[in-house]
């Protein structure tokens, strides 16, 4: 993990709420797995608490990456507001990444992402497709309105769509997608980020499958695993004081690594 003030390339809005910004900077030359995040200062002297957010994107012949959020409160509003050649202290990157090696060419991978849980999920699939393994993506949006990146996934390989309102693809969750998908095919690894009843539902669904890798999503303070904010409990422990820090031993963790 690094510091460096890194210079905004571009900033666009995608969706309503929902920001894609390119960063460049030396720190790009230390991201190499999908999954991992960057803690980045507010640049408001009132705001002191960095903000965490998951690398979508890594160009090393640019030296760049990119990034997506969504505004949800005054730290992602003044990210927002920025413009191309502003400045944004950054910390990176951090996190464990997700395991992309415990899959080989020709085997089958599921990609599933909701919300804005999805941005790390493209990193992710386009390292599974340079090794050659088949990625199935499953998104889901709360409406059509919402939605976003779908044609960057779709360029990807299969890409399956639901919305709570019906108003794209399934109506329902990620869930209904699943269903009818696995009474068809078994995946070899499954891969998610989102909400934590999608989790929930996931680690659930493919509880016989050893390669179910859950990206977890909890509030964060120092982002290095000193004031242990962050803390996930762990299954099998009666004392109920076992845990793990989601920012440094995870975000990601197997699904059988920890109780939802």
């Amino acid at each position: 993990m690094k510091q460096e003030i890194m210079t905004i390339v571009s900033q666009k809005k995608l969706a309503p709420r929902i920001f894609q910004m390119t960063l460049t900077g030396k720190l790009v030359d230390e991201m190499e797995k999908p999954g991992q995040f960057i803690h980045i200062k507010v640049p408001r002297a009132d705001l002191l608490l960095r903000r965490p957010i998951s690398i979508n994107q890594i160009n090393k012949e640019a030296q760049t990456c990119t990034i997506i959020y969504r505004i949800e409160g005054d730290g992602t509003k003044v990210f927002s507001e920025l413009k191309a050649g502003d400045l944004l202290d950054v910390m990176g990157p951090l996190g464990n990444g997700f395991d992309v090696d415990c899959l080989t060419a020709g085997q089958k991978a599921y990609v599933i992402g909701g919300g804005i849980g999805i941005p790390p999920m493209y990193e992710l699939s386009k390292q599974l497709k340079q090794k050659g393994i088949e990625v199935v993506h499953f998104l889901g949006f709360a409406s059509k309105e919402v939605a976003y990146f779908q044609e960057e996934f779709m360029a990807l390989g299969d890409t399956r769509f639901a919305t709570d309102d019906g108003s794209f693809g399934v109506e329902g969750n990620v869930g209904n997608l699943l269903v009818s998908a696995i009474e068809k095919e078994r995946p070899d690894a499954v891969y998610a980020c989102g909400a934590n009843g999608m989790l929930k539902m996931i680690a659930h669904v493919f509880s016989d499958n050893p390669n179910v890798f859950l990206s977890l999503e909890q509030r964060m303070a120092c982002g290095m695993g000193a004031c242990y904010a962050c803390v996930c409990h762990v299954p099998d422990d009666e004392s109920g004081t076992s845990s793990v820090k989601v920012c440094d031993e995870g975000p990601i963790f197997r699904a059988s690594e920890v109780v939802l």
